[in-house]
């Protein structure tokens, strides 16, 4: 009974090392890094990639970015709290990893409201943060529900006192790519610097 239970327990490990993940698993041939977000390694709910123009009109996808580990963030140029703290949280993290590191990290702005968000907004806004963030905007409805149904991001246009008034609903997270193009983190947005630093260090190895 026992060698039955010792063989089962051995065949759960074995497995559990082979998916990963954010917990540190006893007996793996090399531990899983700890990450302060939620490891999402593996999942196949979420998007593999995306397809997107820039506020230039030019197409992006993670090819473009081959090498770099990529935090892709979701909001809107209007958003009064969430999304602009975000961002100089990722502007702050990326100066306290450094130049050297810091060029290994793309973020990319992936605006729900594109119909106010235009191309010329897009490209002040976003770099306004920082010079090496780009921002992308879906050309068309059709772009908007893919790119938000494949990374299953929830947006909703919530009506204010004037037409150009209203606010956007929107799941408050960004999704982190290792720098082999493979989607390992799901980052709730406004945790401040300290966990992105520690995340993106442990994927910039």
């Amino acid at each position: 009974m026992l060698t039955k239970r010792f063989a089962r327990a051995a065949r759960v490990a074995l497995v559990a090392c082979a998916l990963g993940g954010a917990a540190l698993i006893s007996g793996c041939g090399k531990e899983q890094p700890a990450f302060t977000n939620v490891d999402i390694t593996g999942n196949k709910q979420f998007g593999a990639d995306f397809s997107l123009p820039d506020a230039s009109g030019k197409t992006r996808s993670l090819a473009d970015y081959k090498g770099k580990v990529v935090v892709l963030f979701f909001g809107y140029t209007h958003c009064p709290d969430v999304c602009p703290t975000t961002m100089a949280e990722l502007s702050q993290a990326l100066q306290q990893l450094g130049p050297e590191e810091a060029k290994r990290v793309q973020v990319l702005f992936v605006t729900v409201d594109p119909e106010r968000d235009t191309p010329e907004l897009m490209a002040q806004y976003v770099p306004a943060f920082n010079p090496t963030f780009v921002g992308l905007r879906p050309a068309n409805q059709q772009q908007l529900e893919k790119v938000t149904k494949d990374f299953r991001v929830y947006y909703a246009k919530v009506p204010g006192k004037t037409p150009d008034s209203y606010t956007m609903d929107h799941t408050a997270a960004s999704y982190v790519f290792d720098t082999d193009g493979k989607l390992r983190l799901f980052a709730r947005d406004g945790q401040g610097a300290s966990p992105w630093v520690h995340d993106l260090k442990l994927l910039l190895g």
